[in-house]
């Protein structure tokens, strides 16, 4: 791995939890190989393009990186529903990752509504140097997963292949179709894919009790958490 900066910033109020004060590091490469990286990612760090990051939160509800048992993964009720609901109707490609307008479009309708509904800071869409930097430019090859009804994109998410699992690193979806459960759907599909190629888990990002934006991540079960020492411990079963 080639670093050109490292950087830590003082304590701040969490992203996701202002009450938690959350210190961030951040390292910036030039290149960095898969399996160097599984190695961060099993330390608690994320990526996007070519920062690496991670969250070092207080509290007993802090951040953890959360990671789903892809072998032993039973679907509830209601994944079971939308997993009927999407199978053999939205069609999932995974390709090579490019900027494209109807990719910047539904990034910025899924922006829109979170910061309507939630909060979040809008997405600009006249940056497009910073939309392919965050997810199309990368250290090593990742896959970008367009989902598709019909003609019409409705979802696309980026995600890397490991020897480890896959980590999905972000998904967005238009909010005219959330009733097909799309983050959900996406899981879902992680999972099986994970499942078909041998891989043991599938890595959720981060998962905070009390954000209502990451709650579905421990709702894929058997799952673990990354504890501060360290250790992947047993989440919920």
């Amino acid at each position: 791995m080639e670093t050109i900066l490292r950087r830590t910033e003082l304590p701040s109020p969490c992203n996701y939890i202002p009450d938690h004060m959350c210190k961030r590091e951040y390292i910036y490469v030039s290149r960095c190989d898969p399996d160097e990286y599984m190695a961060y990612l099993l330390a608690g760090w994320r990526r996007f393009g070519h920062m690496l990051f991670r969250q070092n939160c207080s509290g007993p509800s802090a951040c953890r990186s959360l990671r789903v048992n892809a072998a032993h993964f039973r679907a509830t009720r209601s994944q079971r529903r939308t997993h009927k609901a999407n199978a053999g109707i939205v069609r999932l490609r995974i390709g090579t990752p490019a900027v494209s307008p109807d990719k910047v479009a539904v990034f910025e309708r899924f922006q829109a509504d979170r910061s309507e509904t939630r909060g979040w800071s809008p997405y600009d869409s006249d940056n497009l140097a910073e939309f392919a930097r965050g997810f199309v430019l990368n250290p090593f090859p990742t896959q970008e997963w367009c989902y598709y009804l019909g003609d019409v994109l409705i979802g696309v998410g980026y995600v890397d292949e490991l020897a480890g699992g896959l980590s999905g690193i972000y998904f967005a979806h238009d909010p005219a179709f959330r009733d097909r459960s799309l983050g959900t759907w996406n899981v879902l599909c992680l999972l099986n894919r994970a499942r078909a190629l041998g891989l043991p888990h599938v890595y959720l990002g981060y998962h905070v009790e009390g954000c209502p934006s990451l709650q579905y991540k421990a709702r894929f079960r058997p799952n673990e958490r990354l504890d501060p020492d360290g250790v992947w411990r047993d989440g919920w079963k």
